[in-house]
């Protein structure tokens, strides 16, 4: 169902903490143009937590707006199952495309728990449900064992491979072949998950550097693996910072010097100062120093 680069977008901010949906709209239209296949917003290692749900779904609005025939997916992640049914119902009449699911950010779900959890909030919304495995983030670990109970479930199409241990894409393949649709979650390791049959990267530095990203995800797609891992290693820097308690300032001070945008974020988050800012920023502006001269790529537009 679904395949290719989605990128979790960042949320924009006016400076007095409304959402700027005029920036978000050139922002996420950038990704577009660079060839992206998707969209996710309200990502729960992101900003989603700290918007309400009726914020969400105005992010979400302005995705689908720009993003035309392609799928836009809403992030589900709630401390309580009937909180998480209850905005995947909304999601479902907004017009979401699918839901990205957490199990459950605060209580750490058995596995009985887990599939419970998943199968609520995927019926609730009736949506397609890409499963968000993210042992390290949430400390609940969606086993193949878990995996295999919610196959038998035609909503659950996908699968965030977060796990941090590139062995688990190449078990889930094993276990389930093509059954669900593998995207991998993690930037730093995105050209290892895509070399063993990772067929999606849910992308953080790509709200950056969307080009790089794209052609990455092209290279492979097209057998042409060593132009694809000369760009993978100038942009891995850049990925590294994606890993981090400060993904959301990183990236967005990326974006700062990348797209020229703000790099706003909601408290208790504040943008990076002091040593780490002029680390980051070294890292950036070293990399757009040194920026690799793109192959064509014949890449789909949005509608």
């Amino acid at each position: 169902m679904w395949t290719g680069i989605f990128p979790a977008v960042t949320t924009k901010f006016t400076e007095d903490d409304r959402l700027d949906h005029a920036e978000m709209e050139r922002c996420f239209a950038l990704q577009m143009e660079a060839g992206c296949d998707g969209i996710i917003v309200g990502g729960s290692l992101g900003e989603g937590p700290m918007l309400s749900h009726d914020e969400v779904i105005e992010v979400f609005r302005t995705a689908r707006r720009v993003a035309g025939t392609k799928p836009v997916l809403l992030t589900v992640n709630e401390a309580g199952t009937r909180e998480a049914a209850s905005i995947a119902k909304r999601a479902a009449k907004e017009g979401a495309d699918g839901l990205m699911v957490v199990p459950s950010s605060i209580y750490h779900t058995n596995p009985e728990e887990t599939v419970g959890a998943l199968k609520a909030v995927a019926h609730a919304g009736g949506l397609p449900v890409m499963i968000y495995s993210n042992r390290v983030a949430y400390r609940v670990d969606v086993t193949i064992d878990v995996m295999r109970e919610l196959a038998s479930d035609p909503l659950f199409v996908a699968i965030k491979e977060s796990s941090d241990d590139i062995r688990r894409s190449t078990e889930i393949i094993n276990a389930f072949g093509d059954r669900f649709d593998l995207f991998t979650g993690v930037d730093n390791l995105a050209f290892e998950a895509l070399s063993v049959g990772a067929i999606g990267w849910v992308a953080g530095l790509v709200t950056a550097f969307p080009a790089e990203t794209v052609a990455i995800y092209q290279l492979l797609k097209q057998g042409r693996r060593d132009e694809a891992l000369a760009i993978y290693r100038w942009f891995r820097p850049l990925l590294d910072l994606d890993v981090s308690t400060y993904l959301v300032q990183n990236i967005k001070l990326a974006e700062v010097l990348a797209i020229g945008t703000n790099d706003r974020v909601r408290m208790p988050r504040r943008p990076l100062s002091g040593e780490r800012r002029t680390m980051v920023e070294k890292i950036v502006r070293d990399a757009l120093a040194t920026r690799p001269e793109l192959p064509k790529l014949s890449v789909a537009k949005a509608a």
